[in-house]
């Protein structure tokens, strides 16, 4: 299915990067949010999506979607056929925002949530009408770049809407993930979480800095996990043997005192001082849109260097780039032959 009109309810960090990567695939969005900075904040994340884009989409894009602001919720998912919630993780605001969704869109629109770990069978409680059609649609930040979504569905969700969701998705060059089982956190956050509380006990103990941390995992596993993954990765590290190697040989340091995984520090005072500091150490000579910028950059030069492996086929995230890239590219001529025929069309005298 190939969306027509879009809504995005919440403008922040996350539903800015969704009106990106819709409005740059040729899609109109209606947003709505209450913030009254919610125009700026939008306007901020296109600069640079359009930024990015300009150095990804090498074979050209589509012309830009329109961008409306609605006044409530009802108003901008009016005639939507594709609905992105992004508020905060509050599941009373969840149940709110999505109770209103269920009321006044089309009944055939699907409904996808960017929450990061709250179940979607928790959430689709409050959708009286039309539970069925709700599905998690987790991003990662920037939307507009990075291409996985973790599509989860709940008890009430279809499998038709999975399906339709998977193909939305794919259809704004992501690749969707579907999650066998439903769970909080999904995947991805759930490792995430893994790293970042044992990263807070290792800067907590003094074992090193967060820019040193940083730095081990940036010029280390960091790279190889950019264009491989966790698996396939140790599976080259088993050797010929292969991964049952690798399982026997470095199994049993599983039970060994490494790690204090199963622990949380104490998240006080001092420790959020002692993690700001730092960062502030490390970061503090780049703004935030420096970093967003540095952040995009690498991320395209990432996805273009892989596109040109696997011999010019493209390898792991390169390999959708490549595809995405010429999707855009056909898009756009089809948007400026249609830009053509419409200023060639003669014009009806009055």
């Amino acid at each position: 299915m190939a969306i027509s009109k879009a809504a995005c309810i919440g403008g922040g960090v996350i539903g800015a990067g969704w009106v990106a990567r819709l409005v740059l695939n040729g899609i109109d969005v209606t947003i709505f949010d209450p913030d009254p900075e919610a125009k700026r904040k939008v306007d901020e994340v296109m600069a640079g999506a359009r930024r990015a884009y300009k150095r990804l989409a090498t074979a050209g894009r589509p012309k830009e979607g329109a961008i409306t602001y609605a006044a409530s919720i009802a108003e901008a998912v009016a005639d939507a056929d594709f609905i992105q919630e992004s508020v905060p993780e509050r599941l009373d605001l969840k149940h709110k925002v999505l109770a209103e969704i269920d009321t006044h869109a089309p009944s055939s629109a699907l409904v996808g949530s960017s929450t990061s770990g709250i179940k979607p069978t928790d959430m689709a409680v409050a959708m009286k009408n039309h539970p069925e059609r709700l599905v998690v649609a987790h991003p990662y930040n920037p939307v507009y770049l990075l291409p996985v979504v973790e599509i989860v569905g709940g008890e009430q969700t279809w499998p038709e809407a999975i399906e339709l969701a998977r193909e939305c998705y794919a259809e704004i060059g992501m690749k969707p993930v579907v999650i066998r089982k439903e769970i909080e956190a999904f995947v991805g956050d759930r490792l995430l979480e893994a790293m970042w509380r044992e990263a807070l006990w290792l800067i907590k103990d003094g074992i090193c800095t967060v820019e040193e941390l940083d730095d081990i995992m940036r010029y280390g596993f960091g790279l190889r996990w950019a264009q491989m993954g966790m698996f396939q990765v140790y599976r080259i590290a088993g050797g010929e043997a292969g991964m049952r190697h690798f399982m026997a040989q470095f199994g049993p340091c599983l039970s060994w005192p490494w790690t204090k995984l199963m622990d949380v520090p104490e998240f006080n005072d001092e420790l959020v001082e002692l993690i700001a500091s730092q960062s502030d150490a490390q970061s503090g000579k780049w703004s935030i849109r420096e970093l967003e910028k540095i952040r995009d950059d690498n991320l395209v030069a990432i996805m273009e260097a892989l596109s040109k492996e696997n011999r010019g086929k493209g390898w792991g995230a390169g390999q959708l780039h490549k595809t995405y890239v010429d999707r855009l590219g056909n898009a756009a001529t089809v948007s400026k032959a249609a830009a053509k025929a419409k200023a060639d069309k003669p014009r009806k005298k009055k």
